[in-house]
């Protein structure tokens, strides 16, 4: 919230949007992934990271490049990855075909 001192001022020069609505309006959407992966001191014992980022579907580019970003930079090596995006999970469309619907 911008204050009427502020932009009684001139300070405020126009209204600022956060980056990630820009992202929403270019299209991306919020992506989750479930990455298991392998201690790097003891290999048999599995590990759960939680990553979420905006992301562009089906391709999803951001978490590509983090996924680079693990196996180049981290010890311990990728198992699984699991994604969630609202365009994977969201309800089904329906639409009523001659004013008529119907669910059995």
């Amino acid at each position: 919230m911008v204050s009427n001192e502020l932009v009684s001022k001139g300070e405020v020069s126009k209204c600022e949007v956060s980056e990630d609505f820009r992202k929403l309006a270019l299209g991306y959407g919020l992506t989750t992934a479930e990455i298991l992966y392998r201690r790097p001191d003891r290999q048999w014992l599995l590990q759960s990271y939680v990553w979420q980022n905006y992301d562009l579907f089906p391709k999803f580019p951001v978490l590509k490049d983090f996924l680079a970003f693990w196996e180049k930079s981290l010890d311990g090596p990728l198992v699984s990855v699991t994604v969630a995006h609202s365009r994977l999970i969201k309800p089904a469309e329906l639409r009523a075909i001659d004013g008529v619907f119907r669910l059995h």
